[in-house]
């Protein structure tokens, strides 16, 4: 539905030729969303575009265009602290950005305390060490299974959280000829997709993933819910392993991920599928993610097998 174009796009792209490019993504039903730097006094991180969010001349001037070329969000980045300049900061871009109509995400941000029910264009908030880091750092990749456990139970919790999941490349580059290295398997990262709340998922996927993956893998990462009706705690505790249920509608999605480095089973208690049939991503031995159908019993339990650092994610035919 949505690409977020990051940091340095003015220098990459242009402000000319985006206008082209927003018409172009628009053509494939994709909308654009924009990085901009927070800036202020307290701000020397170097991205751009810079001065543009930082006082209400410059970030009304910028929203007027963005709003006329038909982009429809912003990512804003690096807010230094919680003092009462920054704080406010955050609350006047939210408030000229809803006359625009444009949806607000935060990064380099502080735990968001209740900003969904003040602004509708309120979308969601970094607060955490996220997603950039599996990519930067190999011990933060080591993590990632445990972390797992951990996040849905504290950071999330709280708020909206764009943690930025879902990485299907074995090496953390687009070429995967270096980076960090995964262990974590597919369907580990499938459900957190699911474990994981953000209104919009920004996934970590790279071209080659079109074509490299089962349709059955791409078809969930097409389908799978961004909001949800109702979210309920399976089973699990930090450093062990983490089962959540969520629903939409009428559908109910079920993720699970394991934090050990142990093949194991785990019996599920999920009532509200009791005798339905699901929709089963799990994991292959060769970490890849498999497809069945899975029957759950009439008593709404079900046994599923996680490899080390694996997942699972069932959901309503």
């Amino acid at each position: 539905e949505y690409v977020l174009i990051d940091n340095w796009w003015d220098n990459n792209i242009g402000y000319k030729r985006m206008e082209k490019l927003v018409k172009y993504a628009q053509s494939k039903n994709v909308e654009v969303l924009l990085w901009y730097n927070s800036n202020g006094y307290w701000n020397e991180a170097p991205q751009t575009p810079q001065d543009k969010m930082n006082t209400s001349i410059a970030r009304k001037k910028e929203m007027e265009w963005l709003q006329k070329i038909g982009v429809k969000g912003l990512k804003i980045d690096f807010f230094g602290g919680d003092k009462q300049t920054t704080m406010k900061l955050y609350e006047d871009i939210l408030t000229d950005a809803n006359d625009y109509g444009l949806g607000i995400t935060f990064h380099g941000c502080t735990l968001p305390r209740g900003w969904q029910k003040m602004y509708p264009n309120y979308v969601t908030s970094e607060a955490v060490l996220a997603s950039e880091n599996l990519i930067f750092r190999q011990d933060a990749l080591d993590k990632h299974a445990l972390n797992s456990t951990i996040l849905p139970f504290t950071r999330n919790a709280v708020g909206a959280m764009d943690f930025a999941p879902v990485f299907l490349n074995q090496k953390m580059s687009r070429e995967q000829k270096n980076g960090t290295i995964r262990s974590t398997t597919d369907a580990f990262e499938l459900a957190t997709s699911v474990l994981y709340f953000s209104p919009i998922q920004h996934f970590g996927l790279t071209p080659n993933n079109l074509e490299e993956q089962p349709d059955h893998v791409l078809d969930f990462i097409k389908e799978v819910p961004t909001v949800w009706d109702e979210t309920i705690y399976i089973g699990g505790e930090p450093e062990d392993y983490c089962a959540l249920a969520r629903r939409k509608g009428d559908r109910w999605y079920v993720a699970v991920s394991n934090a050990t480095k142990e093949q194991r089973k785990i019996v599920l208690e999920l009532p509200m599928l009791a005798g339905k049939e699901v929709k089963h991503l799990y994991d292959n031995k060769d970490q890849t993610a498999g497809y069945k159908t899975s029957k759950i019993r009439s008593n709404g339990t079900l046994e599923i097998e996680l490899l080390p650092e694996g997942g699972a994610v069932l959901y309503e035919l």
